[in-house]
């Protein structure tokens, strides 16, 4: 549909199309590319941002944006997956697939979804989400059970089910290899009838406000989206053409705009595009 739409508006698609460079002339640009320079009186770049560069990401689009004068704001990989280094990771990575629901906070932001252990750290939707506001030394929580009173669970089950161990317990809340793992590392295992109310409190504490200490993030290897980019100060927030240049645009990805998981990301490359698109 894509391709019958263009040839409806003559558009020409140059593939095997390298860019080298871009200069500025009186009636437009220049674009000099591996197939010979294309004059044109405007020129949108949607060269997208850092992430994936298997896919042949690259900072082109940053380069375009500063030889125009244009302020690029620092970027970073977003909607990424932690790392995790030392002891954090030797006691989770063995548990590599484990995969439930979690509260992810950090900088006063909150996802609730679920969380994948990987061999190297954690992913999933709830810690690519956080990801995006997360630095190295922010302080990262993780509430194990949300939505549950860790507290007044544990009193029911000790109720119910006295004589079992803690890590019985648990794996009634969590997965069965998290929970052994937890009462490996941090929890006592003994009889869940042997807890104090002081014990099971602090128990439950630790569940609903859990500490994760990541190290780093998988970088723009994974990362879906690239943060930062050209200042959005300096483009039209009608057309998206530079405040600077008359005729140059630009969208999408390579822009300081980033969305949630969800298409966000998406629908702003598309509106961006539509945009600037009806404006040339």
């Amino acid at each position: 549909m894509l391709l019958d739409e263009c040839a409806a508006a003559g558009v020409r698609i140059d593939t095997s199309c390298g860019v080298e460079r871009v200069q500025q002339v009186d009636a437009g640009f220049v674009v000099h590319t591996t197939l010979g320079p294309i004059a044109t009186t405007a020129l949108v770049v949607a060269t997208g941002g850092l992430s994936i560069p298997s896919m042949g990401a690259t900072g082109f689009g940053y380069d375009i944006a500063r030889q125009f004068g244009h302020n690029v704001r620092p970027t970073r990989a977003g909607l990424v997956p932690l790392t995790l280094s030392g002891t954090h990771q030797t006691r989770w990575c063995d548990l590599s697939g484990v995969a439930f629901p979690v509260s992810a906070c950090c900088n006063e932001q909150r996802f609730d979804n679920f969380m994948l252990i990987t061999h190297r750290g954690v992913s999933g939707p709830a810690i690519l989400q956080i990801s995006s506001y997360w630095q190295p030394g922010d302080d990262l929580r993780l509430d194990l059970l949300p939505q549950v009173d860790a507290f007044a669970a544990l009193k029911a089950l000790q109720k119910q089910r006295p004589a079992a161990e803690l890590r019985s317990v648990l794996a009634e809340l969590l997965p069965k290899r998290f929970a052994e793992r937890l009462c490996e590392f941090w929890f006592e295992s003994r009889p869940i009838r042997q807890f104090n109310d002081p014990e099971l409190r602090a128990v439950a504490a630790q569940l609903n406000d859990w500490p994760l200490v990541a190290s780093g993030t998988e970088g723009y290897r994974t990362a879906e989206v690239t943060l930062g980019g050209i200042d959005t100060d300096e483009l039209s927030s009608t057309s998206l053409q530079s405040k600077r240049v008359t005729g140059l645009y630009f969208i999408g990805e390579v822009v300081d705009v980033t969305g949630w998981l969800g298409g966000y990301n998406f629908q702003w490359a598309w509106a961006s595009g539509h945009a600037a698109g009806s404006a040339v």
